[in-house]
């Protein structure tokens, strides 16, 4: 404990917990006045009605917990606009979490006694259990989740109940919250990431030598090594991996027991329940812990950039597995058809990988705009920070698990890539790499070798099939050697440079993340 005290940064705790998914349609009766009835009539076949859901029970309203210096209670419309239970009960896991380890705290530093502690525990796996097996009621009147969950402990376990909010706010309550079910979102996420890269790097293992055309501006450029374009994917899938755990490490403090912004005057052990829920030490600064969404903000900043790395990979299989490319087959259980078009296979899952990246960069502007200009300490803008967060989760988890599962059913087309090889003069800048080792200036060996290509097109040939006495009349420093050079697969034969896509260094490459992805490379071909 002592530890945690004295270091501002600890290794994170790792775990993680499900969440619950669900949604609430919420009615909205409305007093209409006297000079509206006339018209009602008249447009009574207008009128819609909202349907209940099967988990939300219309019940008399109750005094809100924090009601007591209101006379009147609010309307149904405001009540309607300001409840956020209809998206954010699937906090529910990490409410109970956060409020059990309040409870015990209050109870060590004897502010409850342990019998009321226990009551309290009671209860909370009591309504945990009774959510679970959708038994539990969300009621709108009480407005979230924690309001939901403390109001049925107070049905429950009467007195003790009331105690728990002791040197709490829902401010810090909801931070808390949130926090952990971040966390948690973190741990899901790189777990699908690091199921795309290990169907990634089978598909790699898969198509050993197979050589592809390597594109700039979408112009053919250099030839590669269809495994070094895969393993590029792959290498920026582990910087996203990156991104998240380093969000993950700054989001892991604990802000409860800031209460609503200034702290509290009573003697909690803020170290206590940060311990307990996993994080790294409480927040320093009680106004930060309740007033700031950064955590959220780099998280969904990490999310846009695996989305635009998902979109580029989409993108380019899209056009793979069109009839110009033809390099691609997707299966037909990663497929879809036309509902006009008889003949029609269309790669639609990538297709929805890219338009959705934009859902997912949206959610991440929905967010800055949102925290623009917001004075310290908390304002109920704020609640408006989960709807994207847990948009932006399901969308980008959805992506990652959809583009391993076309990566496990596509098939490159060998012959029709080999087929498509000769053209491009892809093996221009190793010809020029020739020259340079024979002491020619690059800049002079580029002009050479531009020669030598145009030549080819007024021939209509490859540059290997030039005859060393074209080559020569271009430059005399031309020798048999040179066709050791020339050629798609003795130019993939010349890299050597690390990181290159030469033959042995894609295979270190690939025994390195086989290695690290634990992958048996037994198990592939």
């Amino acid at each position: 404990m002592e530890s945690l005290r004295s270091s501002s940064l600890q290794t994170p705790f790792f775990f993680s917990q499900s969440t619950v998914l669900s949604n609430k349609s919420v009615s909205n009766p409305r007093t209409i006045s006297p000079l509206m009835h006339r018209a009602k009539s008249r447009f009574e076949p207008l009128r819609c009605t909202t349907s209940h859901s099967s988990e939300t029970e219309a019940k008399p309203k109750e005094t809100k917990l924090w009601g007591g210096r209101f006379e009147d209670s609010v309307t149904d419309i405001v009540e309607k606009f300001t409840e956020s239970i209809s998206f954010d009960k699937q906090l529910y896991k990490h409410d109970i979490m956060g409020s059990k380890a309040h409870a015990s705290m209050l109870a060590e530093q004897g502010l409850i006694s342990f019998s009321d502690r226990d009551s309290i525990l009671k209860g909370l796996d009591e309504i945990e259990r009774r959510i679970e097996a959708g038994e539990f009621v969300w009621r709108t009147d009480r407005e979230d989740v924690h309001m939901n969950i403390e109001a049925a402990l107070t049905d429950l376990v009467g007195e003790p109940a009331k105690k728990l909010h002791t040197a709490r706010s829902r401010n810090d309550q909801v931070l808390t919250d949130f926090r952990l079910w971040c966390r948690d979102a973190i741990d899901r996420i790189i777990s699908s990431i690091r199921h795309l890269q290990v169907a990634l790097v089978k598909l790699a293992l898969n198509n050993e030598g197979l050589i592809i055309p390597g594109y700039t501006h979408l112009q053919r450029a250099q030839p590669v090594l269809l495994q070094h374009l895969l393993l590029a994917y792959v290498e920026q899938l582990d910087r996203d991996a990156g991104r998240l755990l380093d969000c993950r490490a700054r989001l892991n403090f604990c802000p409860l027991g800031a209460c609503a912004l200034a702290g509290t005057g009573l003697p909690i052990d803020r170290f206590m329940t940060s311990e307990a829920l996993g994080f790294t030490a409480p927040m320093r600064n009680s106004i930060d812990a309740v007033s700031d969404r950064d955590f959220v903000l780099e998280f969904l900043s990490a999310n846009s950039i695996i989305a635009v790395h998902l979109s580029r990979i989409g993108e380019e299989w899209v056009l793979w597995a069109s009839e110009e490319f033809g390099f691609i087959t997707p299966s037909d259980s990663v497929s879809t058809g036309s509902s006009i078009m008889p003949q029609k296979k269309n790669p639609d899952p990538m297709e929805l990988v890219r338009g959705k990246s934009a859902r997912v960069i949206g959610d991440l502007v929905t967010l800055l705009t949102l925290c623009k200009g917001l004075p310290l300490a908390y304002n109920r803008d704020l609640q408006e920070d989960k709807e994207p967060t847990f948009d932006s989760v399901k969308t980008i988890t959805g992506m990652l698990e959809v583009s391993a599962e076309f990566a496990q059913n596509i098939t490159f087309n060998d012959k029709r890539i080999r087929k498509a090889l000769p053209a491009g003069y892809l093996d221009a800048t190793t010809l020029a790499d020739y020259l340079v080792k024979k002491g020619i200036p690059f800049r002079t060996s580029h002009d050479i070798v531009g020669r030598s290509v145009a030549l080819c097109v007024s021939k209509n040939c490859q540059l290997q099939d030039l005859s060393l006495e074209d080559m020569r009349n271009l430059s005399p420093v031309f020798d048999n050697d040179v066709y050791e050079f020339i050629g798609v697969e003795n130019a993939v034969k010349k890299f050597s440079s690390y990181g290159s896509t030469g033959f042995a260094c894609v295979a270190d490459q690939l025994d390195d993340w086989a290695a690290k992805l634990e992958i048996n490379k037994s198990t592939c071909h």
